[in-house]
Order: C-alpha cells, then structure tokens, then sequence
C-alpha cells in the first residue's frame, strides 16, 4: 500500500510542478491537460490549457496535482508537505528555495528535536516542513 499527496492549485500546477522539478531534483511523470481529455469541450476555453493530472516523483515519493475548476478549488490547508533532508546545508538550501516569493510560518533553525528544522506555504500556497533530524 502507498499513500501519494494530491495537491489542488489555482490555476499554477504545470508552473509548481516545473519549480519542484528544478528546487527539489524531481521528475515530472505525467502532466495531462484538460484539453487534451473527453471533456475538453466540456470546460470552458479558459480551463482547457490546465492540468488535468500530475504526478511528480520527488525522491521515493509520488506527488499528485491538479488545476480543479475555480468552483471546486479551495486553498491548501490542515498539512503540510514534510521533507526531510540528509544534511543541515540541504535542508537551508531547500528551504531558502521553497520560501522564496512564498511565506516562512517559521524561521529555518536547531531545535531541541531537529539538526535543522522550518516551516514555510510556498508562492503557489502548499505548506511544507523542511527537516533534517539529529542523529540518535
């Protein structure tokens, strides 16, 4: 059994996908448009150039998306995405990266339970936690 996060945008999944792509070393697996399904004449004009359906790999994660109709779209709240990260320098670069344009929820730091540990909604709204966790 795998569990996968699904994230919705406003409008921005093919742009946060290409971003996760280059800050996190991912790969896009799929991205489907709107257009390009049995129901594109179905969607307005305006909806067609969306994205249906993502799958983004990030390490040994799977990572969904979609731009739903705005009538179907609410913001991202109640989690967060958790990366954990190897090093303390990786975890200040991810999250230096992720942070930008975005909003920190709390600054990059040592905490009596992490190496390195923050909280950050990035510019297209999905909250993450940036860990890397002492050793013991």
């Amino acid at each position: 059994m795998q569990i996968n996060a699904y994230l919705n945008f406003n409008g921005q999944c093919e742009a946060a996908f290409n971003f996760y792509e280059r800050v996190l070393g991912g790969k896009i697996l799929m991205m489907s448009r709107f257009e390009d399904s049995p129901m594109a004449q179905q969607m307005p004009a305006d909806m067609r150039g969306k994205i249906l359906h993502a799958r983004i790999q990030i390490g040994d994660t799977v990572v969904m998306g979609s731009d739903p109709p705005p009538d179907r779209y609410s913001a991202q709240k109640g989690f967060a995405l958790s990366l954990q990260t190897k090093t303390a320098s990786e975890s200040d670069k991810i999250f230096h990266a992720l942070s930008e344009n975005g909003q920190i929820g709390m600054a990059m730091g040592k905490t009596f339970f992490a190496e390195r540990f923050g909280m950050l909604t990035d510019r297209f709204g999905v909250p993450w936690m940036v860990v890397c966790e002492r050793e013991g």
